[in-house]
């Protein structure tokens, strides 16, 4: 073993390491009981005139455990006692404004009913189009914050923008508990979607995760599917999966079995996927978990990687199709890799770091269907490969991707 491997196999133990450490360490409970947080009745607002305002232009719904003890209500990395709604507004905007990066995000708590009507006025308004986004591991209501209202500017979605925030610990040590978070929220989550796809108002719902957020929204798309009392749930129509970390052998029987059955494709869903070789985080989840996840195209098996290179084609595995994929008629499920044009230290979040990346997202966002612009097919009919950008060619990522709210 050559000395960078060695390097290489003791930072990954060292990793596990400490990650099994952060598994036996319990959530610090804080200084004062939870249910002092929510005694103010700000944290469960009676209906009123004001549902929200020009600096809460977005939708939230959230399950983490609110601060009402002080005048600006905050959004901490604990479970909270039920699911509430509310209003909120870009961080980045103060922050240009004053310097300060440490001011609480712009948030309301609205009264449920109300604000269930306040959103069924802006989909009316917008043809029924909404965008959900459910978060992953290690973030903070601040860090969602910023990237929904990312999503929002990058893609120009006309319609309203809701995040939905689950008690992600915001830690880097903490992927345990995040994901013990994560499938305690399935339920919430879950019942918040069958309502909302539910609604005679709702003609079509944009769904997108990043990361460990895979993990909820797959389950719960099932779930709709499987008992929503509405005839067709495929008003969830358009799900985009990014960086997902989930086991890449569950959700191909998830999407068998229901979610891209022949119905619902014929109904026009489908799933796009971006995932990229160069993903440390997925990678490690990887490591972890002993079977390959969906946001990375690792090979499972080393004997099937040896053949595909002897073939010509680069080692990497991916997703299969449907039995009731329709391509080229329909694309039930789309993979995208991203790995020739990964950027950040981890490259886990291609779809809002890298401009090739994000203008495809952007695209896909919009409904566009089977995209050449900036693709190349591979030998799989559903799987193509993000252009890499030559090297006398450095494109604006931060502007592209619309990072910065004055852009």
């Amino acid at each position: 073993m050559t000395m960078p491997a060695v390097l290489r196999t003791r930072a990954i133990i060292l990793g596990l390491t400490l990650l099994a450490t952060a598994c036996i360490s319990p959530v610090d409970y804080g200084p004062i009981p939870h249910s002092q947080y929510v005694e103010d009745k700000r944290c469960d607002p009676e209906p009123s005139e004001a549902t929200g305002s020009d600096e809460t232009p977005y939708f939230v719904v959230t399950t983490r455990l609110p601060d009402c003890q002080n005048s600006t209500i905050t959004l901490t990395n604990h479970r909270g006692d039920k699911t509430r709604y509310g209003r909120f507004g870009d961080p980045r905007i103060g922050e240009k404004q004053t310097g300060n990066d440490k001011l609480p995000v712009p948030f309301t708590i609205s009264n449920e009913d109300q604000w269930w009507s306040a959103l069924s006025k802006s989909m009316d308004n917008r043809e029924g189009r909404a965008l959900v986004y459910v978060h992953g591991y290690r973030e903070t209501f601040r860090i969602t914050s910023k990237d929904t209202t990312q999503i929002a500017r990058l893609t120009g979605f006309t319609g309203p923008v809701i995040q939905y925030s689950w008690p992600s610990q915001g830690a880097l040590l903490k992927y345990a508990v995040d994901e013990t978070n994560m499938y305690w929220d399935e339920r919430n989550f879950r019942r918040f979607l069958m309502r909302l796809a539910e609604q005679s108002w709702t003609r079509e719902i944009v769904l997108i995760s990043h990361s460990l957020g895979a993990r909820l929204i797959i389950p719960a798309v099932e779930y709709v599917d499987k008992n929503s009392t509405n005839a067709d749930s495929s008003n969830i129509s358009n799900i985009i999966l990014a960086a997902p970390d989930i086991d890449r052998q569950i959700f191909e029987r998830e999407i068998a079995e229901e979610i891209l059955s022949e119905r619902r494709i014929r109904n026009n869903r489908r799933i796009v996927v971006y995932a990229s070789a160069k993903d440390k985080a997925i990678g490690l989840s990887y490591r972890i978990h002993g079977y390959p996840r969906l946001g990375s195209p690792d090979c499972f098996d080393p004997f099937k990687k040896a053949a595909l290179e002897q073939m010509g084609h680069p080692g990497r595995c991916y997703a299969t199709l449907s039995s009731a994929d329709m391509k080229p008629e329909k694309s039930g499920l789309t993979l995208i890799d991203t790995s020739a044009i990964s950027e950040g230290a981890t490259g886990h979040s291609d779809f809002l770091r890298s401009a090739a990346a994000c203008l495809d997202f952007a695209s896909v966002v919009n409904g566009e269907r089977n995209r050449r612009q900036g693709r190349s097919p591979t030998h799989l009919p559903h799987v193509f490969t993000l252009d890499a950008v030559p090297k006398d060619e450095e494109p604006e990522h931060d502007t592209i991707c619309r990072r910065r709210p004055f852009d």
